[in-house]
């Protein structure tokens, strides 16, 4: 089932009840874990900037802009400060492919709900956004490195499905290089 939850289920371990943060969350319904000796505190802190974006699709937007597109390297220069770049990269990758397949999980009905709350949530003029959005196809920058062959194909397809239907919506002609 398909929901957007203001994280009613939300738990966090108490560290001070173990060795081992636990952080677990629950988005979409979906519970995710994650739990590592070295960068729990990093990881709770990222959970933290997730649950602020309430759709799949603004989270998959976070994580991807955290990557740097020149090395492929994750970086959040706060964190960095704390955990040390290695394990900040490794917590964000690690989000960033599990935040794409929880999208890839989703029916297209479901991502095209998802990626309306989104766009509402932007506070911007949808037809400026959709046509934005055909100049620079942002949504190719979402996918995982790491992310390869049938995965990727289908993240694409249905994104220029999703692509169409926004265009559509505004009233736009069919994108000529889709």
């Amino acid at each position: 089932m398909f929901g957007i939850q203001d994280n009613p289920g939300h738990q966090t371990a108490n560290p001070q009840a173990s060795t081992k943060p636990t952080l677990v969350y629950d988005v979409s319904q979906m519970a995710i874990a994650a739990a590592t000796e070295s960068n729990g505190a990093a990881t709770e802190l990222l959970r933290n900037i997730l649950n602020a974006t309430p759709t799949i699709y603004g989270q998959l937007a976070s994580l991807s802009q955290l990557r740097d597109h020149n090395t492929g390297r994750y970086q959040h220069h706060g964190l960095a400060l704390d955990f040390g770049a290695g394990e900040v990269h490794n917590a964000i990758r690690r989000s960033h492919v599990d935040c794409f397949r929880r999208w890839m999980q989703l029916n297209l009905i479901e991502q095209k709900a998802d990626l309306d709350l989104y766009i509402a949530s932007l506070g911007i003029d949808r037809g400026t956004l959709v046509q934005a959005w055909t100049e620079v196809p942002f949504w190719r920058q979402l996918i995982p490195a790491s992310i390869r062959g049938p995965e990727r194909k289908q993240f694409v397809a249905e994104a220029k499905v999703l692509m169409a239907l926004l265009r559509h919506s505004q009233g736009l002609p069919p994108d000529p290089d889709a």
